[in-house]
Order: C-alpha cells, then sequence, then structure tokens
C-alpha cells in the first residue's frame, strides 16, 4: 500500500464558506477552481484509481485558516474544515485512512480546543499547522501549548510552508517577483521554522515530538555541511549575547536536533533530493507525500513522478517499504 500522508483538499461546504469570508486581494477564486479536483471528490477517485493501493491521508490545501479569517470568526472556519474531513473519511475509509486536523492560530485558546475536538470526537490523526501565523514565529510561548500537548497525545504535527507573493526578496519591491516567493522562499521559510523551534528548546522540552515537515526538510538536508560546524559556533561571531545564550541552553548539537524532524516525499520526482532527504533523517523518519494535486496536470502528475523518484531512488525494499506504508502506520496509528 502507498499511503500518501501530505494530499491536500478543500471540502466543497469548507471552500464555499472560504470564498465567502474571504478578504479581497486572496484570489482564492481564481487559483482554486482552476484545480477542481481539490473539491470533486469524484474526479479525485478518478486519478487515485490510476495506481492500486494508493490512499490519501487528508490534509487542508492553502491558504492558512489565519490568513482568511480573523480571531472571531477563524474557529468555526476550523471546525468545519474538520468536520468535512472527517465525514469523508467516514464515508470512504478504503479511500482516506485518516484527516488531519487543521487550527485556527490566531486564536490560541480555540486552536487547543479544536485539536481536543478534531482527535477526541472526529478521529484526527494529527493536527497540520503553518510555519508561521501571520508573520508570527512558531517559537513564540503562546503556541508552546498546541506543541505540548501534541507530544502528550503521541500524534503527528505535520508543517507546511506558508510565505505569501507580498513577501518581497527585496527591500523597497512591493513583492516577489516571478514566483520566487513560492520556488524558494518556501524551502527556505520551512528551514528558519525548523531552526527556530532547534533553538527555541522545543525537543529538549518534548523529545519524543514528530514533526512532519514538508518537501523533505526543505533546505536542511543539503545545507547539512553549513548547519552541523556552522551553528556549533552560534555566538563566536555575533554580538548578539542571545546566539550564544540560545547555544548554551540545548542540550545536543543543533544538527542532532534538526534529524528529529520528520520529512515527506513531496520533490516534485526530484530522485536526487530525495535521496539527500533520506540519507540525513534516515528511513524511519521519512513519509511518503506528494503534494497532490498542485503539479501542472493538477492531480496526477505529482503521483506518478513521486513514485517514479521513489522507484529509482537508491534505498532498500525494506526501507521503502516504511516510507510507503509502515511508518505512517506507526506514527498515525492507522489501522
Amino acid at each position: 500500500m502507498k499511503i500518501d500522508v501530505f494530499p491536500h483538499i478543500l471540502p466543497r461546504k469548507y471552500f464555499e464558506r472560504l470564498l465567502a469570508v474571504a478578504p479581497p486581494g486572496l484570489a482564492l477564486q481564481k487559483r482554486m477552481s482552476g484545480i477542481p479536483v481539490l473539491v470533486d471528490l469524484d474526479l479525485r477517485f478518478t486519478m487515485m484509481d490510476r495506481w492500486e493501493g494508493y490512499v490519501q491521508v487528508l490534509t487542508l490545501a492553502n491558504p492558512p485558516i489565519e490568513v482568511v479569517a480573523p480571531p472571531a470568526t477563524s474557529p468555526d472556519l476550523a471546525r468545519i474544515a474538520n468536520d468535512e474531513m472527517a465525514a469523508i473519511v467516514e464515508r470512504y475509509p478504503h479511500r482516506f485512512p485518516a484527516f488531519v486536523a487543521s487550527l485556527p492560530m490566531n486564536n490560541p485558546d480555540a486552536a487547543l480546543a479544536e485539536l481536543e475536538r478534531a482527535i477526541d470526537h472526529l478521529g484526527a490523526t494529527g493536527v497540520q499547522i503553518f510555519t508561521n501565523v501571520n508573520g508570527r514565529p512558531l517559537d513564540q510561548p503562546e503556541y508552546g501549548p498546541i506543541f505540548a500537548r501534541m507530544a502528550d497525545r503521541g500524534l503527528p504535527i505535520w508543517m507546511h510552508p506558508a510565505r505569501p507573493a507580498t513577501f518581497a526578496d527585496y527591500a523597497g519591491e512591493p513583492r516577489s517577483k516571478y514566483d520566487l516567493w513560492w520556488a524558494f522562499g518556501w524551502p527556505y521559510e520551512t528551514s528558519v521554522a525548523m531552526g527556530r523551534l532547534v533553538f527555541s528548546g522545543l525537543f529538549d522540552r518534548h523529545p519524543g515530538l514528530v514533526i512532519i515537515t514538508h518537501h523533505l526538510g526543505a533546505m536542511i538536508p543539503f545545507c547539512e555541511g553549513r548547519i552541523g560546524g556552522g551553528l556549533d559556533q552560534l555566538g563566536a561571531r555575533s554580538d548578539d549575547p542571545e546566539d550564544g545564550r540560545a547555544l548554551g541552553r540545548l542540550q545536543r548539537r543543533p544538527i542532532d536536533y534538526f534529524r528529529m524532524f520528520y520529512g515527506d516525499t513531496a520533490l516534485f520526482g526530484a530522485w536526487h533530493a530525495m535521496e539527500s532527504g533520506l540519507a540525513f533523517f534516515g528511513a524511519d523518519h521519512v513519509l511518503f507525500g506528494t503534494d497532490f494535486p498542485f503539479d501542472p496536470e493538477k492531480g496526477p502528475g505529482f503521483i506518478r513522478d513521486t513514485i517514479a523518484a521513489m522507484e529509482r531512488m537508491r534505498a532498500s525494499d525494506v526501507d521503502k517499504a516504511k516510507i510507503y506504508e509502515g511508518n505512517a502506520r506507526r506514527l498515525l496509528r492507522l489501522k
């Protein structure tokens, strides 16, 4: 079986509500209406059926709920999303073995309550968060209870990058040009979020916490050499005393904490990058994920390309079985 842990969906009822409440400028209707498989289950089934034994653990697609709705109404939007994903899983368990809850992170108290409701009453197998909350880093104290609660429950956190085109690459420019905010900005965003969590001492407080990073840890595996020796010197080349204090608080080398993250195989068919991620994280920390349906074919391309990369990647059959199925069953507690 191939268990895709990072495909995306916009349940129809949620999508309609999203369009109704989204602020001007998000261009949701234009972008998402061009990918009908996000909403249309029958079309999704047709694409999924091309690969025998292929199933999906549902995760909500961009944009983050906190970008769409203010703190007063984001909890209602999260409830609709989670209720609808739970209903889809209940109706089609042979296609969707589980779903991942979304949280209204701009309302931390409501996010914690929705976490409990989604897991205890809807059967969610974890929660999805983004790499920042409307520009606020995840190492801020108000988000600590989310990480603590998931560590206590022993269920994963899915971490998806969030960086809009309005985040300019150079000072004085109004936007990032040429889609570079996505092509390069998202890997950078993910990597920085991982680093901030590392230096916050998150894994010292919660050594068993499971965080599944989208796109196989982004820049981290490729930059292992820079991260390793470079971050061992933190504070030695800086005038900011916080750098040295942060390093001194950690119980291990920084590079060791980066290996505690998990990653999915959503690399758009780049088998050589997949090998790099596997070498860095190890087979027990890599899960099969495709980023369906955000490919030029709007659906089947990323499934096909990711499976092809999996087959081409130099790894043992035992390791590939862990990535395709075993790790998901273990971490997500799938039947």
